[in-house]
């Protein structure tokens, strides 16, 4: 089929929240918050991008996820770069990204198993409509009061360096092996390419755009790419889309988005299209 909607799976976490964002139903009063939403293939396939939601009300661990390379010396499949859409954040919410000065090898274990990599990192105010990549390698932590869009790599390998005092398991080797010990460079974004149509980053792993209203006639060949919606609904190839839903999309085809809607566009490879 040249399009299909994707089914939503619910993750519970104890950093969710309840209350979640429009177009989506919020957690069960009582019950377990929520703290991601998956967009996954029907049956069993390996995508090379996975799409999620995240809703923060705390910090989550210092972790770092390994490059294509470090992961094929692995036996995985990919690595996993990876970039956040903010739609919405308190105040004072920030997400970290490197560390503030170079540091060792040594430093970043001994610091991750005191406690004192918190302090080393940098931790970056953030608002709505920023937009981050991190590519992987790149030490990081998202902190509380945030909901963002997650586009990734197909990977869920990820090293945990520091968890605040949890009991959950550290992966120190392969975390300290994979970690970026410079500050973190950001990429430049290419930026507003058509009065409708943004483009966000333009690889190495992906390219993601942002769309408004309108229709956008896509060529995609034999490759996949992901719709996710924001805000309003749109149709492709005779599947509709709204907020809080998402859709893949192969071949030749015009995704047809209603006055207003707001639309993220991702799809593998280096360029746009």
């Amino acid at each position: 089929m040249p399009a299909t909607l994707l089914h939503t799976h619910r993750v519970e976490k104890p950093w969710g929240r309840h209350t979640l964002f429009p177009g989506f139903e919020d957690a069960a009063p009582g019950g377990d918050p929520i703290g991601e939403v998956w967009f996954q293939q029907p049956g069993d396939t390996s995508p090379d991008l996975l799409i999620k939601y995240l809703f923060t009300s705390q910090k989550l661990s210092v972790q770092v996820h390994p490059d294509d390379e470090e992961a094929h010396k692995r036996g995985l499949p990919r690595g996993k770069d990876e970039c956040w859409t903010i739609l919405k954040a308190e105040p004072d919410s920030t997400i970290a990204l490197g560390p503030k000065q170079a540091m060792t090898a040594d430093q970043l274990r001994a610091d991750a198993q005191d406690g004192s990599i918190e302090a080393d990192l940098d931790w970056v105010p953030v608002k709505a409509g920023d937009f981050y990549y991190a590519p992987s390698g790149t030490i990081h932590a998202i902190g509380g009061g945030l909901t963002l869009i997650e586009v990734q790599q197909n990977s869920e390998t990820t090293y945990r360096l520091y968890d605040y005092g949890s009991d959950r398991e550290l992966h120190l080797d392969d975390g300290v092996a994979v970690a970026h010990l410079t500050p973190y460079r950001a990429i430049t974004s290419p930026g507003k390419v058509a009065g409708d149509r943004t483009l966000l980053v333009e690889g190495p792993k992906f390219v993601l755009e942002r769309w408004s209203g309108g229709e956008h006639a896509v060529d995609l060949g034999g490759h996949t790419a992901w719709i996710v919606p924001i805000a309003g609904t749109g149709s492709v190839a005779g599947v509709a889309f709204k907020a809080g839903e998402c859709a893949t999309v192969t071949g030749a085809e015009t995704i047809a988005l209603a006055d207003g809607a707001d639309v993220l566009f991702a799809y593998p490879g280096t360029t746009r299209l």
